[in-house]
């Protein structure tokens, strides 16, 4: 699906309000001795948001392939973590209209991500072997780095589509799917990422506007968004020293050389991750403000 032009209004970059220090959503609360907080290397705080006027606004969050593992949103839940181990994650996230800065009211808002050994639900014949996945998964990984993958190459060879694969099994965990609140907040309930041959740590997204939930999930409307959220270096080294992560054997891709990320900080999907330095284990909080325009539609194939 190609995605919709919109109005010329919706183009125009320049009329697109800067980036607040990205993760506002966490503000300066619990930031303190002790606390480990990361953020984006390039956040540029807006003129009015400096003198303490108006809201925080965001430019447009960058567009990523939707990848291989993209199930329907059928799990409409906060908590999404099933009986996966891990460091316990908070994922807070808010949604606004990146021309007018409003939030987005009863947006869907979908999250899925591998396990803390680099399994997906849905798929874990395809992304087994070993401690930390092992092998990449055969066939899909289309959108990680050329080159880097070993094994068998996908069939088909890279390409734009997000080479979705179809799963091999009923499990869903670290997936779930939930409507903004009147103010654009979701938050989720879930465990830190693991990696996987050929991607730095990652979380995927989308974002669904005009449908309405259903006994089968949310139906209808189109997705105005298809993004990743990706985590500062330093916050997956020390993941790495916990378990069950230290136990993974797979070489790992570090956020500078995922050929995904775009390196733009907060509108690449940086997240903002708040810690106790030295007690990661007891839980990580990770927020950022997505900019998206609903009025388009990118559903991760036109990529």
């Amino acid at each position: 699906m190609t995605d919709n032009q919109g109005p010329a209004h919706k183009k125009d970059m320049t009329r697109r309000r800067a980036i607040l220090a990205g993760g506002a959503v966490l503000a300066a609360a619990g930031v303190g001795a002790g606390v480990v907080a990361t953020a984006s290397a390039d956040e540029e705080t807006s003129a009015a948001a400096r003198s303490g006027q108006g809201e925080a606004c965001y430019r447009l969050t960058s567009e990523t392939t939707e990848g291989p593992y993209c199930i329907d949103a059928d799990k409409i839940r906060k908590d999404i973590t099933e009986d996966k181990e891990g460091i316990p994650l908070t994922l807070r996230l808010k949604v606004i209209d990146s021309d007018t800065c409003k939030p987005l009211k009863k947006a869907a808002v979908d999250i899925w991500h591998c396990d803390a050994l680099g399994i997906y639900s849905g798929y874990e014949s395809m992304s087994q072997g070993g401690p930390g996945g092992g092998t990449p998964p055969s066939g899909a990984p289309t959108d990680a780095p050329t080159g880097t993958p070993t094994g068998t190459p996908p069939s088909g060879g890279p390409g734009g589509g997000g080479g979705h694969s179809e799963p091999t099994d009923a499990e869903r965990y670290l997936r779930g799917t939930q409507l903004t609140d009147q103010h654009g907040y979701v938050e989720f309930t879930t465990v830190f990422p693991g990696w996987y041959q050929g991607r730095a740590v990652h979380i995927h997204t989308k974002v669904h506007v005009g449908g309405k939930m259903t006994d089968a999930g949310y139906e209808g409307g189109h997705t105005c968004h298809t993004g990743q959220f990706f985590f500062a270096e330093s916050a997956v080294l020390d993941s790495a020293k916990e378990e069950p992560y230290a136990t993974s054997t797979t070489t790992r891709t570090t956020l500078t050389e995922d050929t995904i990320y775009d390196r733009s900080g907060v509108t690449g999907g940086l997240l903002k991750l708040s810690y106790r330095k030295g007690r990661m284990a007891r839980g990580v909080t990770g927020s950022i403000t997505m900019g998206v325009d609903p009025d388009v539609t990118h559903d991760g194939t036109d990529l």
